[in-house]
């Protein structure tokens, strides 16, 4: 029978003396009784150091303490999902807005959850469709005319102020995906969308250290690791039908639900509609070496041949040195990273592989954010053999994610990527999170150019730094990897949560600088529950096509427009969206 896993006397004490603000772990949980019964777990805890950030103090540590009584960030701290305010702080929540070179076109609310969306867009039957969805919720709006929106598809919770309108069980999921992925596949003239099925990152388990159960859950999850194939026979899901099904456990891809290895597909496929597409997954539960206290996988990326869509095939697994605690090498490899040990990082992929060019269409090089495991350039010019090129290393930043989204839209014009972590505490209790411009023009050796300016409030805020503003402050992605249009040179947005969307100009990628933003009032308690206000703008989708912008909130949804993008543009664009090959 599995026995619990008992520390030594000095790590106990440890435990014990913990702070209230220590014990604060986020999703992981609090730190308490050490319980493993996973093995693949207890050797990862057994092979690294116990190392943990000393919770900060705000106030001495951190805060409005720097020179001229400017902000100071932790230099670490531990994920939490009790962050302390900290003095200098507003009270209540701002009730302004703020912009520059940004108007607000409509505004369409309770069309999200508070936590998160994915977001797609189509054109179909005369019409251009907006997809918003999350695991406990798909909307579909009808954005033809984007300042008179019209609600199509509602399926899963309506936020209110009372909170969602159905309970949401993350720990008994059976028929829930993630990110989604539209393209136009040419042999079935059809609109085909994948979509990713990955364990739930939120609510299955607590600290993995200490939760058996969770793990146990975790392990034989109710929903399927993998990805689903859509034809798209109209515009909502009500109309599309499954073609093909496919896990990324590697270790027995015929594996029944229930008893599949590795993580599943993380967020959204990458995919344009051709012979290949990339995913971002663990193929075995042994890609384990990785930090975050509640997620028990490494992941890396999957390559899948793509021809016949009811028929996907596996082509290869991609992964970096420090990812399989099956292989010495990694186990070293991990054990050389400054992060081992601090049980906070989250270590391997989020998102697949950017890809500036698809693999069919001769492109060659790729881009991944993997995490505490640092920025990877590889080479898929032989999509059956992919192989890293080069990799560039940062100095730690946590709490909050590291190197996660990889913006390629500036890549063919400048040789330059962006790529970033986003903050995952409230209340800058973490280290502020750069976004990298990257020169890549020697994928063997990429480069950091510069750091985007870090956003600070206009001159009529009552605040002197979005810090002090309250919430979750810093970038968190500039937009899925199928926008309209696919982007615009010189121009790259971002979601920024508390200082609403950024808008950057990169003409020059060695010289980013802001050019425009809009900072929407946090919302009230009559929209909804105010523990949801930190996530505030929490991501992006930009119509590059028609000049529109997409900010998504809390409590719904902005369409914007800024003189940077041009006029907006009603009705459908000439070139139909997703692009349909010749």
């Amino acid at each position: 029978m599995p026995k619990s896993y008992h520390l030594p006397l000095s790590f106990t004490l440890a435990v014990t003396l913990l702070t209230p603000m220590a014990q604060a772990a986020g999703n992981g949980g609090e730190p308490g009784v050490i319980d493993i019964r996973d093995s693949i777990v207890q050797r990862w805890f057994e092979a690294t150091p116990h190392n943990p950030p000393v919770p900060p103090e705000p106030g001495r540590d951190y805060g409005m303490i720097g020179e001229g009584g400017t902000f100071v960030a932790p230099k670490a701290s531990p994920l939490s999902s009790y962050a302390p305010n900290f003095p200098g702080q507003l009270e209540g929540w701002d009730q302004n807005s703020y912009a520059k070179n940004v108007d607000v076109l409509a505004f369409y609310p309770s069309v999200t959850s508070p936590w998160h969306a994915w977001a797609n867009a189509i054109d179909m039957n005369g019409k251009r469709y907006l997809y918003a969805h999350d695991r406990d919720y798909m909307r579909v709006l009808d954005i033809t005319d984007p300042a008179n929106a019209v609600e199509v598809y509602s399926d899963g919770g309506v936020w209110g102020p009372n909170g969602s309108s159905e309970e949401f069980d993350s720990k008994n999921v059976t028929d829930y995906f993630g990110g989604l992925t539209i393209a136009w596949h040419e042999g079935l003239q059809k609109y085909v969308a994948v979509a990713s099925y990955e364990i739930g990152r939120f609510g299955v388990m607590g600290r993995k250290s200490e939760d058996a159960e969770g793990v146990a859950l975790v392990r034989n999850y109710t929903s399927l690791k993998g990805f689903r194939v859509f034809e798209m026979n109209g515009p909502t899901p009500d109309d599309w039908t499954m073609i093909a099904e496919r896990t990324t456990d590697r270790v027995n891809p015929d594996a029944p639900i229930g008893e599949q290895q590795g993580s599943g597909s993380l967020d959204a496929p990458a995919w344009t509609g051709g012979r290949y597409m990339v995913l971002s997954a663990a193929p075995k539960d042994s890609f384990a070496l990785t930090e975050y206290p509640d997620y028990v996988h490494s992941p890396g990326y999957q390559i899948w041949d793509m021809s016949d869509p009811t028929n996907p095939e596996f082509v290869s697994q991609l992964s970096v040195p420090g990812q399989d605690i099956d292989s010495a090498e990694d186990l070293a490899a991990y054990l050389e990273n400054p992060r081992a040990g601090n049980r906070t990082s989250w270590m391997g992929s989020r998102n697949p592989l950017a890809l500036p060019v698809p693999i069919e269409d001769g492109g060659t090089v790729g881009f991944g954010g993997m995490g505490g495991l640092g920025f990877w350039t590889f080479d898929v010019s032989d999509p059956a053999n992919p192989t890293p090129q080069g990799d560039l290393q940062v100095a730690p930043s946590f709490a909050g994610t590291e190197f996660d989204n990889v913006d390629v839209s500036q890549y063919a014009r400048t040789g330059h990527v962006f790529s970033n972590g986003y903050p995952m505490n409230s209340n800058c209790y973490e280290p502020y999170k750069d976004i990298f411009s990257i020169d890549v023009s020697d994928p063997t050796n990429p480069i950091v150019a510069a750091t985007f300016p870090r956003p600070m409030p206009p001159k009529e805020a009552d605040f002197d730094d979005y810090c002090q503003r309250g919430g979750s402050f810093g970038p968190k992605r500039s937009g899925s990897i199928d926008q309209p249009g696919g982007g615009r040179d010189g121009v790259v947005i971002y979601a920024f949560y508390n200082a609403g969307i950024q808008i950057f100009d990169v003409e020059d990628p060695a010289e980013p600088t802001i050019s425009g933003y809009y900072v929407p009032a946090f919302p009230t308690s009559e929209e909804v529950p105010d523990w949801t206000f930190d996530n505030a703008v929490f991501a992006v989708f930009v119509e590059y096509d028609r000049n529109i912008i997409w900010a998504f909130a809390v409590n719904g949804v902005y369409a914007l427009t800024s003189p940077l993008l041009g006029e907006p543009l009603t009705g459908l664009p000439k070139t139909p969206w997703p692009p349909r090959k010749q």
